[in-house]
């Protein structure tokens, strides 16, 4: 019988300082994204209010970006997390 090693597969680990800097950074990153989302989503809402609805769309597909933009960030956090802890 033979013995067949698989190699195992290891992520480089990230030095401590720099893995800490990215979390912040991408935390930072995910609240702007969050605040711009909520602005656009009052603007929609305002737009409504007024008949704008064309306006309004655009306001909730500007809204719906900022929340994509922060969800990607959130995934790098989580990311970071899991890889240097």
């Amino acid at each position: 019988m033979t013995n067949i090693s698989t190699p195992i597969k290891t992520e480089p680990v990230m030095d401590p300082i720099v893995a800490n800097q990215n979390r912040i950074d991408n935390h930072k990153k995910a609240a702007k994204h969050h605040e711009e989302a909520a602005k656009s989503h009052l603007d929609a809402a305002k737009n409504h209010e007024e008949g704008n609805h064309d306006k309004a769309l655009k306001s909730t597909v500007k809204a719906q970006g900022h929340l994509l933009l922060a969800s990607e960030s959130q995934k790098e956090v989580s990311k970071n997390h899991a890889l240097n802890n």
